[in-house]
């Protein structure tokens, strides 16, 4: 034997010792734990969330007892995002996993299954009656449907197709399911690998997404209406507990009292919106993204790009949409954290309309910026387009 092959060898035994001990010692802390808890009681929770909104609920929630990975963090786009296979380890590792649901994580079932997760998925959305899609029924919605309806159509029922496998794989999933996984945090830590999650379909995935959702279909941005996200949170304590039932209790704590201040920032805003006068309560957002916060407050938002973020429409659509929206009377349009800006800043040159600033609409802002909460996000929305709207 050469000695290249002698050294080759003996760094493959020693990987396998080091393997066979992490096992063996993963295998002492299972079977010292109590019957049905695979991990200490005095540990966190390993928690995934689908996206930054969402995370921010889960760790209000959580709290201490939590130990929380975001997928598609801070101004990132859920409807482009590509998973990574860092993604996929953290979430073979994970105890629970909150989605939204409604469609919006397309890319989801497939990252579920690259990681073999099994434990339980709670839809955070659960319980909430969907707006549809278009439900103004306006025509700038119509005129941006005529370039995409046959392409849109026929990826709404893919995706459709794919998230109803995934939610009946999962409804009978058990949190013990999975913890023979490893867990190694340094590997983790710095893994800034980031590549698709399987096959690379990943992207072509997430593009179809962006048009998947014609006029009727269910509006998923459900966390815009604050009454929704008091349902969001708990259904989240309900999640918790029922994998952690020893915090049960400071859970549903946790929501109450978090409950409590979406119901004080709803009655604050009731108030001032009601103080726009009804000829002034018409504006534009990059994507349809905020119905739920216009039904709340009895505001007419219109959105000339639909749900693409990635995609802009044609001129003739552009021109289509400036004409009507002149018709209209549109107060203010507005620009988003996750969106070209660029039709945004056409549409207010050729109808007048002030641009009202940028609004946050399906991520958080980093730490240190305006919306790095859900509480901040909807605070700073709210008070950009009453400043936009008031005479």
């Amino acid at each position: 034997m050469s000695q290249d092959e002698s050294r080759a060898g003996s760094r493959e035994q020693r990987a396998l010792r080091r393997y066979s001990l992490k096992a063996l010692a993963g295998a002492v802390v299972v079977a010292l734990c109590p019957a049905g808890a695979a991990w200490a009681a005095d540990a966190p929770l390993k928690a995934v969330a689908s996206f930054s909104i969402l995370g921010d609920l889960v760790r209000e929630v959580g709290g201490d007892h939590v130990e929380l990975t975001t997928l598609v963090g801070p101004d990132g786009d859920a409807h482009v995002y590509e998973p990574t296979p860092a993604n996929v380890r953290s979430l073979s590792q994970a105890q629970i996993l909150f989605v939204n649901g409604l469609n919006f994580e397309s890319w989801m079932p497939r990252l579920v299954k690259s990681s073999g997760y099994a434990g339980p998925m709670i839809e955070a959305s659960k319980g909430i009656h969907p707006r549809a899609f278009g439900a103004e029924d306006d025509a700038v919605g119509q005129a941006h449907d005529a370039d995409h309806g046959h392409d849109a159509q026929h990826a709404h029922d893919h995706e459709h197709a794919s998230a109803a496998a995934a939610t009946h794989d999962h409804e009978h999933a058990h949190a013990e399911d999975h913890h023979e996984h490893d867990h190694d945090h340094e590997a983790h830590a710095h893994d800034h690998d980031h590549g698709a999650a399987s096959n690379g379909h990943a992207h072509e995935h997430a593009h179809a997404h962006a048009h998947t959702h014609e006029h009727g279909a269910a509006d998923p941005h459900a966390w815009q209406s604050l009454g929704n996200a008091e349902v969001y949170v708990n259904n989240i304590a309900a999640g918790l507990a029922q994998v952690d039932p020893a915090h049960a209790d400071e859970y549903r704590r946790n929501a109450d009292s978090y409950i409590l201040r979406l119901k004080a920032l709803d009655a604050r805003l009731k108030e001032a919106f009601a103080a726009i006068p009804s000829g002034r309560r018409t504006l534009v957002t990059s994507h349809e993204s905020f119905g739920y916060l216009g039904d709340a407050y009895g505001l007419k938002i219109l959105a000339p790009a639909g749900v693409s973020t990635d995609a802009e429409p044609s001129a003739a659509t552009v021109a289509a949409i400036i004409r009507q929206l002149r018709e209209a009377g549109v107060q203010a349009v507005f620009m988003e954290n996750i969106s070209n800006p660029r039709l945004v800043e056409q549409i207010s040159r050729e109808t007048g309309a002030r641009v009202g600033g940028t609004l946050y609409s399906d991520a958080l802002s980093k730490p240190g910026q305006p919306a790095a909460t859900y509480l901040d996000m909807y605070e700073w929305n709210t008070r950009q387009i009453l400043d936009a709207l008031h005479p």
